[in-house]
């Protein structure tokens, strides 16, 4: 499965929101990953996720597959379509 999502982070894909993803991602039976530009990288890797240096406003594709795949890309979906909580 795949999902398009706008990232609505004010911050982009900073640090803690790199953290919460891999987290969430951890949860499932799935193996999860983020496309930004030309490059995948693994949902539950911290450094590969910082690496993707994603702004504010700009589409990534959450990519899953497994038995929680659409779970997974749900949950996803409603973490970064969500704004920076204060």
């Amino acid at each position: 499965m795949k999902q398009t999502i706008t990232l609505q982070s004010t911050k982009g894909l900073h640090a803690s929101l790199a953290s919460k993803i891999v987290s969430l991602a951890g949860k499932y039976d799935a193996h999860v990953e983020i496309q930004y530009e030309d490059k995948v990288i693994d949902a539950k890797s911290i450094l590969g996720l910082i690496s993707l240096a994603i702004p504010f406003g700009e589409n990534l594709t959450v990519i899953s597959r497994g038995n929680q795949a659409e779970e997974a890309i749900n949950d996803l979906q409603k973490l970064l379509s969500k704004e920076e909580q204060k």
